[in-house]
């Protein structure tokens, strides 16, 4: 709930409505719109209806006061759902995007302005320069893209003609690292033509309106739009500012002065290329003012017969590779022309998003080195379009908001979902509109009407869009969302052969097939491109790489205008689906620009086709709210004498309960792990006004405040001073830790006060780490190895087995050592070296002497080979011959027991386990060696790449369990006075060990 905006302003969320009717919701939206009050939420979503005036409450107050809050702390707003999605993305770690729809003139494009405003006013508090200058360029950008692809329409003074989707990106800091553009369906065709009371692309107007005398001679322009067939519908007082402030902008995001250049020299091109006229006398057509072709040519770095060629005739080759010339007539050179220029000023479009993108794409990014990359999407997308004469773009762009609305609600339907079973509360289904039928009927294979059009505009021969129409009508008759005059001719809304109707989701659209086939083709002649590929200005040539095919090359056919802009929506799609979605729908008031004026008629229809009434049915279907325990409590916590001023219980949660059980609704809420979930808007409206009639009580105390907050303030310094006094003492004690013999270790911490407990324990493990980091760097390379093998061992052993080696140097392989084995170290090198050579292993792990227990209780002096693949069992009478290979991967454990004694019990996978009894070596009767091959064994298997599991050591302090050939037995421990050889006697269920007492 808002905390700022009372009962006379309406509802600040439609999910609150006591009755989810339209005439309550327009009701609502109606009296907001009256009251100044432009935003409305629907739970995350945020209406918002263009005032068509200045609103004071976009400046640096109002972006401060939505930082970091939560999203119904403040009144519904623009910058609310913005900080959301930021906050999701920087907490979450999540990529997110804000989809911005609406029909034209309802405000889109300032939407994504102040969206874009606010990203960048809450980010990068260090004022880092290289960050600072990607928010320059993320803004710039905008201004550079309206000039050139935005319009002034019949409905809206700044009409984007286009659709946007930007990715911000964001390092781990939540600083904006970079971003990328993707633009979508530019509206070509006003390029070369507009509707009565419309202009052209504000670029055209602002160069002849803003350029400079000199730039305007130099480009053989004059000041006036009306000159210029293709500019003839007026003016705006703006267009010289704009002018300048989009040529700033080009520099900032960083185009060379060469680059602008050649970018308002293709502009003058394309103006001149409208004033182009053409004459026929019999069956040549001819230029009537060649001083235009010789601009063109100049301002394009090309020869102007090669430009009065290309306007005069088209190149073709026939099918034994003989080049020809073919004269255009008059209205194919007409045709050409305005094809010419739409492609230039479509390719120029393309070319500058591109250039923005290659300033802001962030590149050479290391996540290791600069953590996880996330991004904001922000989606400026036209909304449906329902004219008079409703042509090719309309189509593409209802069928895109289509696939943007069917995307709309699964998304809200699957995140109440997920919310749902997240916090473990019952979800209700319900029925709603799935748009799947109609998005069908557009781009289905082989039987959408995408599809019906490709299938024309590939046919050989003469096929008109009156031939189109008729396939659509064979093909489509029995769809219930298509319909036209042949199938229903008693509606006359429709003429024969000329209109079919879909049934959008919006409404009823009739369409106009009238040039279907021609836009959809996109021809545009190859001499054009080859042409331009042949500039001697690299812009140009770099705008048209298609152009160096030469005539006679065959190429494949290229997708048409309709699938190209079907995929882009596809993928638009896709890469929308992986976003946590926010959602701004924007609604224009009324047709006349007035910020009086609410036309009732007209806003109902565009929250018909957003949908929103059914957005609130989903997000009521099971609770119309849902706020986390800590901020309900905050709130609410007044209106009960068990939570005010702070509560005893053992939590939120609780607190909560004792609010809702006071106030008699427990029935109507329902309890998750982390939120309170109440069911009907009633029970959240009678909170409100107990709270409301509270708050002029609680302020008529000021006397109580001023206690409160004096104790507060007092409470709040006595524990800052501790802190502090924690933080000084800590310094004073470790102040000179480095120059220490033991780096600190010694000393003694202070106890820390409650609120640093948790502060102290990780500050006290790092401590630690440093100053386990200072003696292991001293410790020389060539003993790190054994330095691993006793941590390992440390580990394993648990501080269980008291003696374990850890006071000597481990020697790893003692049957090569000449002092160890004096009698047998010779053979068993040999044998070793040739083990190496045959099985390829890389290093020895352990070796040593040992007496080896069989199955049926008999020992026998062994030698024992450990190597990194495999375990040997040696004959030392035999000039150790291998009795026995067993894979090391095939060990599944170890286990030895809690003495001094030297057993070994080896398990293996097969269950055939080996146990034996290590010797210690004629030079050390006492070395224990037993922890040497636990900590060899341990740390291989931690560093194993093969094996990624643990290698498990069992220590026992009674019997051992083993199997041997898959019999289990046990194993016990008896030390006897004199032993020096381990020795066994048999036991009721096993055996037992003899061992040295010693």
């Amino acid at each position: 709930m808002a905390e700022l905006e009372g009962l006379e302003f309406g509802k600040s969320d439609f999910v609150l409505l006591d009755e989810v009717t339209m005439e309550q919701f327009m009701e609502n939206l109606k009296l907001r719109f009256e009251k100044g009050r432009i935003y409305t939420f629907i739970g995350e979503v945020v209406v918002s209806v263009n005032p068509y005036r200045h609103m004071d409450i976009y400046g640096k107050e109002n972006i401060e006061a939505y930082r970091g809050r939560e999203l119904y702390e403040n009144p519904p707003h623009l910058y609310a759902v913005s900080d959301a999605a930021y906050k999701a993305m920087k907490r979450r770690a999540k990529d997110t995007c804000i989809v911005i729809s609406g029909e034209s003139g309802a405000g889109k494009t300032e939407a994504s302005k102040y969206i874009m405003q606010y990203i960048a006013a809450i980010t990068n508090p260090s004022q880092r320069a290289e960050v600072e200058s990607v928010k320059n360029v993320l803004l710039k950008s905008n201004c550079v893209l309206e000039a050139f692809g935005n319009a002034k329409t019949n409905r809206n003074d700044n009409s984007s003609r286009f659709g946007k989707y930007m990715d911000i990106n964001f390092n781990f800091n939540g600083d904006p690292t970079g971003g990328h553009i993707n633009n979508y369906l530019l509206e070509k065709s006003r390029v070369v033509q507009q509707q009565n009371g419309e202009r052209n692309f504000h670029s055209f107007y602002q160069l002849l309106r803003g350029g400079s005398p000199e730039m305007l001679e130099a480009f053989h322009l004059q000041s006036n739009p009306a000159l210029y067939v293709y500019t003839r519908e007026g003016t705006s007082s703006n267009d010289r500012s704009n002018h300048k402030a989009v040529m700033t902008a080009l520099e900032v995001i960083g185009f060379s002065k060469e680059e602008i250049d050649s970018v308002y020299r293709i502009l003058a091109t394309i103006l001149l290329l409208g004033n182009i006229q053409f004459e026929s006398d019999g069956e040549d057509v001819r230029i009537v003012d060649l001083d235009a072709v010789n601009h063109i040519a100049e301002l394009t770095a090309t020869e102007p017969d090669n430009v009065s060629k290309g306007l005069l005739y088209r190149t073709v080759a026939t099918g034994g590779g003989e080049v020809i010339e073919k004269g255009h007539s008059e209205q194919d050179a007409c045709f050409g022309r305005d094809a010419f220029a739409k492609a230039l000023y479509e390719r120029l479009f393309g070319w500058i998003v591109g250039r923005i993108n290659s300033v802001i794409e962030v590149k050479d990014y290391n996540p290791v080195l600069h953590g996880k990359n996330t991004v904001i999407g922000v989606l400026d997308i036209y909304g449906f379009e329902i004219f008079d004469n409703n042509s090719f773009e309309q189509f593409c762009i209802n069928y895109c908001n289509e696939k943007l609305q069917q995307l709309f609600i699964e998304l809200i339907l699957r995140q109440e979902q997920d919310e749902y079973q997240r916090e473990g509360i019952t979800w209700q289904h319900i029925d709603y509109f799935n748009n799947q039928i109609i998005v069908d009927l557009v781009e289905q294979p082989h039987k959408g009407i995408i599809s019906i059009l490709d299938e024309a505009c590939l046919t050989v021969g003469k096929v008109t869009d009156t031939v189109c129409l008729d396939s659509m009508n064979t093909k489509l008759a029995q769809h219930p969302h298509y319909t036209s005059r042949k199938l229903n001719p008693t509606d006359k809304t429709l003429d024969f052969q000329k209109h079919f109707r879909i049934r959008h989701y919006a409404g009823d659209v009739t369409y106009s097939v009238e040039g279907f086939l021609d836009k959809n083709k996109d021809l545009l002649f190859q001499d054009f491109k080859r042409l331009m590929y042949n500039s001697a200005n690299p812009v140009l040539t770099e705008m048209w790489p298609d152009g160096q095919l030469s005539i006679t090359e065959v190429t494949k056919r290229p997708l048409t205008a309709a699938t190209l802009f079907k995929n882009s929506i596809v993928a638009l799609v896709d890469k929308l689906a992986c976003k946590e979605p926010y959602y701004v729908r924007c609604i224009k008031p009324n047709e006349m620009k007035s910020p009086m004026l609410f036309d009732d008629a007209r806003c109902q229809h565009q929250v018909a086709y957003l949908g929103l009434l059914e957005n609130v049915r989903v997000r009521r279907a099971g609770f119309a709210y849902r706020q986390l325990y800590a901020r309900f409590l905050q709130r609410y916590k007044m209106t009960c004498e068990y939570t005010w001023p702070n509560h005893l219980m053992a939590s939120d949660r609780e607190a909560v309960e004792a609010i809702v059980t006071q106030h008699g609704f427990q029935d109507d809420v329902a309890y998750g792990h982390s939120k309170l979930f109440v069911r009907t808007p009633r029970s959240l409206f009678t909170l409100e006004q107990e709270r409301a009639a509270l708050i002029p009580i609680l302020v008529w105390l000021p006397w109580r405040c001023r206690r409160m907050k004096a104790i507060y303030t007092i409470m709040g310094c006595y524990k800052r001073y501790k802190v502090k006094a924690h933080f000084w003492e800590v310094e004073r004690r470790f102040a000179n830790v480095r120059t220490t013999a033991d780096y600190g270790k010694s000393v003694e911490w202070p106890a820390p006060p409650a609120a640093l407990a948790q502060f102290h324990s990780v500050t006290f493990m790092l401590h630690r780490r440093w100053w386990a980091r200072q003696i292991v760097k001293n410790i020389p390379p060539s003993d790190m190895p054994e330095v691993r093998a006793k941590v390992a061992a440390l580990g394993a052993l648990s501080g269980e087995r008291k003696d374990w080696g850890v006071s000597r140097a481990w020697e790893r392989d003692y049957l090569a050592n000449v002092r160890d084995c004096p009698q047998t170290s010779t053979s068993f090198v040999r044998v070793s070296k040739e083990l190496r050579n045959k099985d390829q292993f890389g290093q020895v792990l352990f070796s040593g002497s040992c007496r080896k227990v069989n199955r049926f209780n008999k020992s026998t002096d062994r030698g024992l080979l450990v190597t990194d693949k495999h375990v040997y069992k040696l004959e030392p009478k035999k000039q150790y011959k291998v009795l026995k290979r067993l894979p090391l991967d095939s060990l599944t454990g170890l286990s030895v027991t809690s003495g001094v004694d030297q057993m070994v019990a080896l398990h293996t996978s097969n269950q055939d386990d080996i146990l034996l009894c290590l010797q210690r070596g004629q030079l050390h009767p006492n070395q224990d060696r037993v922890g040497e091959l636990v900590g060899e064994l341990v740390d291989h298997f931690t560093r194993s790449v093969i094996r990624k599991t643990s290698f498990p050591v069992k220590v026992c302090r009674s019997a051992v369990q083993l199997h041997m050939r898959g019999k289990p037995k046990t194993v016990t421990v008896e030390t006897k006075a004199g032993q020096t050889i381990a020795d066994f006697k048999k036991s009721k269920d096993g055996f037992t060990l003899l061992l040295p007492a010693n």
